[in-house]
């Protein structure tokens, strides 16, 4: 479901925050974990976590998108998290650590499936849902589940940033709830400057989709709760660790939203991870994805609907990838945007929200993109574009 626009500004109106400060490293977009900041940009980190550790919020990058962070033990602070972002009460944080030595404080156990993960994949785009260690977390963070889901982020930023403030965060996307998640820090400006505590800036991120949730299963299997940063096939070439296939998937031959219409509706129970109930990471104008087996049938029907739509009145965009590109006619839409190639996912999932967010800076209300295979980084793109556009899709087999 899309957030309430009304509540949204009513939030905007009243919100704790009259001014959001805002800090740009000097050093933005250098990578390395072993980077060099500057004394500057030392002391900007160094405020952005006495914020944190004081109970504010602040967003900040990460290697997938930028995050908006608070004190995991802190209700209050989680509170302004939800209440800045419009977000539903029952859909549960990622919390962020720095160190694997604070897992001991907030969870139960960890299973030797989820040890080889870590071990593999940390810090990186993956998180692991674990069982909670009670009266450690706010209840706001896990939805009142008695899980928690944990990654540790591999940007050097965010680890100094979290390392700073001392205490785990809780840290969803940092955008309007249902809005494109946003992989530079004037995307979060745009959806939250004014009620969120402050804004570290150090340029664009890397892999551009969330990470990958996953959760053991007592017979020890993986299950993937959410496809993002680390795909199936890297989870599945770990030693001694077994995938179940996800399910609820949809093949780019057209179906329903992952989940099922229950799940796209928000009807379903409490969800384990984010992601995984509500429609997300939406553009204003309404989206549809169109599929098949052959690829020319996919972009003559794209083009015809393209063409009506045009014909009524709407302002068009078209996502498509590169091959495509000779199949539609000139000017096939009001606004065309490439994810790059089939045979590099990579760019696809790092432009991805910027290019629905283009969407919306050119106003356009009827939009189409094409599907693409759910192999790789595809299903993790799929999985976001299904959501985006709620599971709406035509099939042209």
């Amino acid at each position: 479901m899309k957030s309430d626009n009304f509540s949204f500004a009513v939030q905007r109106k009243t919100g704790q925050y009259s001014d959001t400060q805002y800090w740009l490293l000097s050093s933005a977009g250098e990578t390395g974990a072993k980077r060099q900041y500057s004394a500057e940009d030392k002391q900007s980190i160094a405020e952005a976590a006495a914020i944190l550790a004081g109970g504010g919020t602040v967003a900040f990058p990460t290697e997938t998108v930028y995050g908006l962070g608070a004190d995991a033990r802190d209700t209050a602070a989680v509170e302004a998290v939800f209440a800045a972002k419009g977000r539903p009460a029952d859909n549960p944080l990622i919390v962020h650590i720095a160190d694997r030595e604070q897992l001991a404080e907030m969870v139960a156990g960890v299973s030797l499936a989820a040890e080889a993960l870590m071990d593999a994949f940390w810090p990186g785009p993956l998180s692991l849902v674990l069982p909670v260690r009670a009266g450690v977390l706010s209840t706001r963070v896990t939805a009142g589940l008695d899980t928690v889901a944990v990654r540790m982020p591999a940007h050097p930023t965010a680890l100094a940033l979290l390392s700073a403030a001392a205490c785990p965060v809780a840290a969803p996307s940092a955008n309007r709830s249902g809005r494109p998640s946003p992989t530079t820090a004037a995307h979060v400006r745009e959806d939250l400057a004014g009620y969120i505590g402050g804004v570290l800036d150090d340029g664009p991120t890397g892999v551009g989709l969330e990470s990958t949730v996953v959760q053991v299963q007592p017979d020890g299997t993986v299950a993937i709760l959410r496809p993002g940063g680390i795909t199936a096939e890297q989870l599945a070439a770990v030693p001694g660790v077994v995938v179940t296939p996800p399910s609820g998937t949809v093949s780019p031959a057209g179906g329903e939203a992952a989940g099922g219409p229950e799940e796209a509706a928000g009807n379903s129970p409490a969800p384990r991870a984010p992601g995984m109930k509500y429609t997300h990471y939406a553009p204003q104008g309404s989206l549809t994805i169109v599929s098949g087996s052959s690829q020319q049938r996919v972009a003559d029907q794209a083009a015809a609907l393209l063409e009506a739509a045009q014909a009524r009145g709407e302002k068009t965009g078209l996502l498509l990838f590169e091959e495509h590109l000779a199949l539609y006619p000139a000017a096939a839409a009001g606004c065309m945007v490439s994810l790059g190639s089939l045979n590099a996912l990579e760019e696809g999932a790092r432009t991805l929200y910027g290019a629905l967010r283009r969407f919306d800076e050119v106003g356009a209300t009827y939009i189409l993109a094409e599907a693409c295979p759910e192999s790789g980084l595809g299903a993790a793109i799929m999985n976001r574009l299904l959501k985006a556009a709620g599971g709406s899709v035509i099939s042209t087999d």
